[in-house]
């Protein structure tokens, strides 16, 4: 009491799948890993390592590789500069997000990590973090707005690297303090699906159409495709078999 739920949280073993123990020698100093790669790592780390309530083994290559994650973060907002400081990246631009598919990424992201974070999930809403900020990463403009709407998600997670890079984009107050974002389940509709172009049966291209697109457009994309001209050209087209939304199989000879 009052609490109606309890979580048992799983014990994390050393890095040689045993207990931590001095006597082991297995023991892992939060200290020493705030040191070296900081206290958002350390944060982040334990979140990722797996559901919240299973034993899981300590790993310093995982502590590394979520290291990496938030200096590509740093990345999407500011460049190095020849004399070692960091500028605000050009890509970032105070502007509408005009690029559908990173909308769609940044509002599945605020869904899932809202959700994943009622449930204790932190490892699957952190995983989508990351799926986000390579799609800002690939992105040829980062709007402002759809950035910090990301910013205030890894917040809780990462607060230090999430609050420094904010203030230095001229946001004004805490992020902890500011109202926790809301998709728009508009914006989660994909206008494009992923198609699988096949010849004779072999997977030879993978396109990006229209989900609407008919069988007529299909064709005449898919055939347009240099990969798929490679293994067409001078044959005979025999068949065509469609499957809308899945599979586009040419039969050639």
């Amino acid at each position: 009491e009052p609490f109606q739920k309890l979580v048992n949280q799983g014990l994390i073993l050393g890095e040689d799948g045993q207990k931590m123990s001095k006597s082991r020698g297995n023991v892992v100093n939060p200290d020493d890993v705030v040191k070296e790669y900081g206290a958002d790592s350390l944060r982040l780390y334990e979140m990722f390592m797996g559901p919240l309530e299973q034993v899981k083994p300590w790993q310093m290559k995982g502590v590394e590789g979520v290291s990496r994650f938030l200096a590509r973060v740093w990345r999407v907002a500011f460049e190095e500069q020849q004399d070692g400081s960091s500028a605000v990246s050009p890509k970032v631009q105070d502007v509408p997000c005009s690029n559908k598919e990173l909308l769609r990424v940044v509002h599945e992201t605020i869904k899932k990590v809202g959700e994943d974070v009622e449930k204790l999930s932190f490892n699957t809403a952190i995983s989508q973090m990351m799926i986000c900020t390579n799609a800002f990463t690939q992105a040829e403009v980062v709007p402002l707005k759809e950035f910090i709407q990301f910013l205030t998600l890894l917040n809780p997670f990462a607060p230090h690297l999430a609050e420094e890079i904010a203030e230095r984009l001229g946001v004004s107050g805490m992020l902890s303090e500011t109202t926790w974002p809301t998709y728009d389940e508009a914006a989660l509709v994909r206008s494009e699906i992923e198609l699988v172009v096949q010849v004779n049966g072999k997977l030879r291209d993978r396109l990006m159409i229209s989900k609407d697109a008919d069988e007529e457009t299909v064709k005449a994309t898919a055939l347009a495709s240099p990969k798929v001209k490679e293994h067409t050209d001078g044959k005979t087209i025999r068949k065509i078999i469609f499957i809308p939304g899945k599979i586009f199989n040419i039969v050639a000879n």
